[in-house]
């Protein structure tokens, strides 16, 4: 089963994507379209040996925090890069929601390059042996509350009785939202509804159009809103910060292929098509990340 054609109640979003790519390109689906987009910039490396060499594409698995439209034209420019850059093909992947994804990864060992949640690379780390090799060079990263910029909700008290708008209870942006809410007096079980949405577009999107009275998501997908809804929403709460995304790759990759995967991405801002697809992604770059970093985040998890 293809793990970019999901089934879930949010299908046409897929479907569109499906039917965009096959107007395009005939009768191939969209896995196969972004397989083939990674394989073409890696033309003339197969015959090569390189660090990465293998047998088939590295999968660069990505957690589906956006849509899958989204992430396929976010990711694929850093996928191509990647598999330019490293003279190996390099595949786009995600799942159809974060307990599938944390299934692949630490089951199925799916994901060859890792690119997840920060609380959920310590799972990772610790179920399957994946190893850190750098990060978003970012001073960190956080979750906010948002609500109709008309809402009558001001600060994160006023949220008793209310329906909030949410990730998967995985995700981090819920994990710190519940504790947000916790440190206010407020229990997330009893005193509001949590409402679960696929994504945290779904979720902005679900007190904007008034099915909820608040939402609850990271801040870099809130940025990367259309302008049109942020100018008619307004944030009431935001929670600690936590280090940014993390990439790692399997403990069946090679050190050298590890070290070339890492090479790659911290050298990144010193091309001029490497700076292009870092403000693509609004990315300043990526870094050495230290794994004590993310040790703590087992804090949230497990408190």
């Amino acid at each position: 089963m293809s793990p970019i054609r999901i089934r879930t109640r949010h299908q046409s979003a897929v479907l569109y994507i499906h039917r965009h790519v096959k107007n395009r390109s005939g009768s191939l689906p969209v896995v196969v379209c972004c397989l083939l987009i990674t394989l073409c910039s890696a033309a003339g490396y197969a015959e090569e040996t390189t660090e990465c060499h293998q047998d088939k594409p590295l999968v660069f698995g990505i957690l589906p925090f956006l849509s899958i439209e989204q992430l396929v034209t976010r990711f694929t420019p850093l996928v191509n890069y990647l598999s330019e850059h490293l003279g190996a093909p390099v595949q786009l992947e995600t799942a159809p929601d974060f307990i599938e994804f944390a299934r692949r990864t630490h089951e199925d060992r799916h994901y060859d390059i890792l690119f997840t949640a920060p609380h959920l690379y310590t799972q990772a780390n610790r179920k399957a042996g994946y190893r850190l090799i750098a990060s978003v060079d970012s001073p960190g990263m956080w979750a906010i509350i948002v609500v109709p910029g008309q809402s009558d909700i001001r600060r994160i008290e006023d949220l008793r009785g209310k329906r909030l708008a949410t990730v998967h209870p995985l995700g981090l942006a819920t994990i710190l939202i519940r504790k947000s809410l916790s440190d206010a007096g407020i229990d997330p079980d009893v005193d509001l509804e949590l409402v679960i949405t696929p994504s945290h577009d779904a979720s902005l999107l679900s007190s904007y159009l008034g099915v909820t009275d608040a939402s609850g998501l990271m801040q870099p997908p809130y940025e990367t809103a259309s302008e049109e809804v942020k100018r008619d929403m307004r944030i009431i709460a935001r929670t600690e910060i936590t280090p940014h995304i993390p990439i790692s790759v399997g403990p069946w990759i090679s050190e050298p292929c590890a070290e070339k995967i890492s090479t790659v991405l911290m050298n990144m801002s010193e091309t001029p098509e490497g700076e292009s697809v870092l403000q693509h992604n609004r990315f300043t770059g990526f870094r050495n990340a230290d794994p004590r970093d993310y040790e703590r985040l087992n804090e949230l998890l497990y408190q």
